[in-house]
């Protein structure tokens, strides 16, 4: 993982422990998300948007390395996030400063769907980053 953000409370979450599916709008198809192979990238709580979209290579960006410290990893979850984790006093406090913040909104580095629902995720165009690095 990213490393811990020492100044924030302990995020409560529930992992998922079936396959469900998560489908990034604009991107089309879903994506199987396997609990056995989390977590899937190195920033974010495991499981979480974040984790599932670097594994996936979805582009999120991520300015704090996944740990609450920022707010460019905002994603609106359209489906779903009732199967997700609540967010916490310090994320709120995050999202407070994301352009284009819905009652849907979430940091995708602390939103953890539990894997009772599919879940449908759209990224806002300003945060796509299209740039990848080439695997060392």
């Amino acid at each position: 993982m990213g490393g811990k953000n020492p100044y924030i409370e302990e995020v409560k979450f529930t992992p998922a422990t079936k396959k469900y599916k998560i489908t990034f709008i604009k991107d089309g198809a879903p994506i199987e998300v396997d609990p056995a192979k989390m977590p899937y990238g190195h920033d974010g709580l495991p499981g979480s948007i974040l984790d599932i979209s670097q594994g996936f290579q979805k582009g999120i960006d991520h300015a704090c390395g996944g740990v609450c410290a920022c707010s460019t990893c905002h994603v609106i979850v359209h489906e779903g996030l009732d199967s997700c984790n609540e967010a916490t006093d310090a994320e709120l406090d995050q999202l407070d400063e994301a352009p284009g913040v819905t009652p849907k909104s979430r940091l995708g580095c602390q939103c953890v769907p539990d894997g009772t629902k599919d879940i449908v995720v759209e990224i806002p165009e300003w945060n796509k980053n299209y740039a990848k690095e080439a695997e060392h």
